[in-house]
């Protein structure tokens, strides 16, 4: 079969000499290069069909098609797989040759059979010719009978010589092609790699991804539920519970991600609103306070013993309660979107394999866990017999479940108050080691330990608080903005940040790019992505980022809200959530390859900049 088949195709070669021999000397006019038939072949589904001539090709994202009717509606249409080409400058981009077949989905009103459609493509000679985007028509009887053409669509699947295809989910007259950023690549990977490499791959992703901020806060969560049980738990238990916490998170980022894909909108993005972050929070402020032993000191005798209970169960005694607070986890505190991610969702959302997908963000979220479970197992290691030490050691782990408390809610509080709230654990952390305390004259070398450490934290709440009375937001940086105002002129630093127009839906955005007289960059950004925040101060504060970003149009779509418009504008790039950043040149087309998903550091980003300014 497979011989037959290269038969006709050399066939059918020798018979397109002539118009190739016309290409060869001089470009075909669109029309002729690319001709378009269409059909229906029943109510519900029309063929579309393009003839092409040799040495000449079609890019598989940029079909678009409309009804000349009111009321008629298209479904995504279904196309084989294209062939991949390697642009030096592009990168991988999906193609077809010879012939393209298409399958549409119809909806028509009642009583509405005949319409015209048209349908808009794009290509390229190999000679060095790229075409505009060409619109042509054609009329459609949904009852006619349909007449058999040279072409279907298991033709074009028999005919692919490599899987790779790209949908065109955006909007018309977007211009994207997602194969050349790296989010793209991870995707391709998963359509065209092994099953054992994919799993691997991506439990790797998953070790990488567990060493960034979005993973913190987990650290203190599963710590703290191990050590709130107490130092007669085993190591075996603390095994135990750490695989339960990771099974629940891993389970709960598979079936998330999933959903995210097939929705094309993230769960966790609808839960980062105040009234969630805001019960969070208030759950580890519980957890806390029971570390510090002031549920015995303030609440009646009856509350008390069934909130000892309670947490005695989330602490550690009970495995469903550490999975509750691991599927928790995934949601609530770690909603990144990183490259990784972005590629399995953007795979499920193409293929719709949620299958392989899944399978690939559960052992992603694996990977991301086996740190948390030695973290977990060490953490029962380090735990000393009763007495003060383990106190001690219960009081930290509360002091670290404030903090993770404090971060859950800088997102949807104004930014001063988590500088007060970090300022004042700091404060009263270093009272509790006894900074302000005389050591007594035979103090051994932890006493004097703890106390330097007291000291420090007594010296750093103070700045932050300094700072926030003085108008920094930064408790990183509390006192930059006292230094910038002695050493700079006014206005200097101003000038110098790159400054985002905000964008709010899409037709605000199309308005501004069509406006625009120079190439321009769009950032998607919401006030709960800490990737987010690492981009605006690790990323655009450096002077020669900032610098190249300044001779853009900078444009920015604040998503915190997560309304209609939000999605919409996520959706129509293909975007699970934020970090992004789109790229569009003078002429308002998107720049192919230069898709920027998740942090990026400053070297790496201010060269994908320089790509996007020439």
């Amino acid at each position: 079969m497979h011989r037959l088949l290269s038969l006709i195709a050399l066939v059918a070669s020798l018979l397109a000499l002539a118009p190739a021999a016309h290409a060869a000397g001089s470009p075909m006019r669109p029309e002729e290069a690319y001709v378009l038939s269409a059909q229906a072949l029943d109510p519900q589904t029309i063929e579309v069909t393009y003839k092409i001539a040799d040495e000449y090709y079609l890019y598989g994202d940029k079909f678009r098609f409309r009804a000349e009717a009111d009321g008629v509606e298209f479904g995504p249409a279904q196309r084989p797989p294209g062939k991949v080409k390697k642009d030096e400058f592009f990168g991988e981009v999906e193609t077809y040759r010879k012939s393209v077949t298409i399958l549409l989905p119809v909806a028509a009103p009642q009583g509405v059979t005949k319409f015209r459609l048209t349908a808009t493509s794009q290509g390229c000679w190999d000679g060095g010719i790229c075409y505009p985007p060409n619109s042509q028509s054609a009329d459609i009887d949904l009852l006619a009978k349909p007449v058999k053409t040279g072409g279907n669509f298991l033709d074009g699947l028999l005919g692919s010589d490599k899987t790779a295809s790209t949908t065109g989910a955006m909007s018309t007259g977007s211009t994207a092609n997602f194969e050349g950023d790296e989010s793209g690549r991870i995707a391709g990977l998963l359509r065209d790699a092994s099953v054992p490499l994919i799993l691997v791959s991506f439990f790797g992703f998953g070790l990488l991804l567990a060493f960034t901020p979005c993973t913190f806060p987990m650290i203190p969560i599963l710590s703290g539920i191990i050590v709130g049980h107490g130092h007669h738990i085993s190591r075996g238990r603390a095994l135990l519970l750490s695989l339960a916490y990771v099974l629940g998170m891993a389970v709960t980022y598979a079936l998330a991600g999933v959903a995210a894909g097939m929705s094309g909108t993230m769960l966790s993005a609808a839960l980062q609103n105040a009234w969630v972050l805001g019960s969070f929070a208030l759950v580890f402020i519980v957890l806390s306070l029971s570390m510090f032993g002031f549920y015995e000191l303030q609440l009646p005798t009856a509350l008390q013993s069934r909130l000892s209970d309670t947490a005695s169960h989330q602490k550690g005694g009970s495995l469903g309660g550490v999975v509750v607070m691991g599927v928790l986890s995934a949601l609530i505190v770690g909603p990144c979107v990183a490259a990784p991610l972005a590629g399995a969702l953007l795979y499920i959302a193409q293929t719709g394999n949620a299958l392989l997908g899944g399978a690939a963000l559960f052992v992603m979220a694996l990977g991301m866990g086996a740190p948390l479970i030695a973290v977990g197992v060490a953490a029962r290691s380090v735990l000393p017999k009763a007495g003060p030490w383990m106190d001690g050691v219960k009081k930290a782990f509360g002091v670290m479940l404030l903090g993770v408390a404090i971060w859950l809610v800088t997102p949807v509080v104004p930014p001063l108050v988590p500088m007060i709230a970090w300022g004042a654990l700091l404060l009263f952390s270093g009272v509790f080691l006894r900074a302000l305390d005389p050591l007594p004259t035979n103090a051994r070398g932890w006493q004097r330990f703890w106390k330097g450490i007291g000291i420090v934290a007594l010296i750093g709440g103070g700045a932050i608080l300094v700072g926030a009375l003085a108008g920094s937001r930064d408790p990183l940086q509390p006192l930059a903005v006292l230094r910038s105002e002695a050493t700079a002129a006014p206005g200097l630093q101003s000038a110098a940040q790159p400054t985002f127009q905000r964008v709010t839906s899409i037709a605000d955005l199309e308005a501004k790019i069509a406006a625009a007289d120079r190439p321009v960059m769009l950032d998607f950004y919401a006030d709960w992505c800490v990737s987010c925040k690492e981009m605006e101060h690790l990323t655009f504060s450096e002077p020669a980022v900032a610098g190249r970003m300044n001779r853009m149009l900078l444009l920015q779509a604040d998503v915190t809200a997560n309304n209609d418009d939000d999605k919409a504008l996520l959706k129509r790039f293909n975007l699970f959530g934020p970090p992004g950043i789109i790229f569009f040149d003078g002429q308002g087309k998107e720049r192919n390859g230069l898709r920027v998903v998740g942090f990026m550091k400053a070297d790496a980003f201010g060269t994908v900049l320089d790509r996007a300014l020439r």
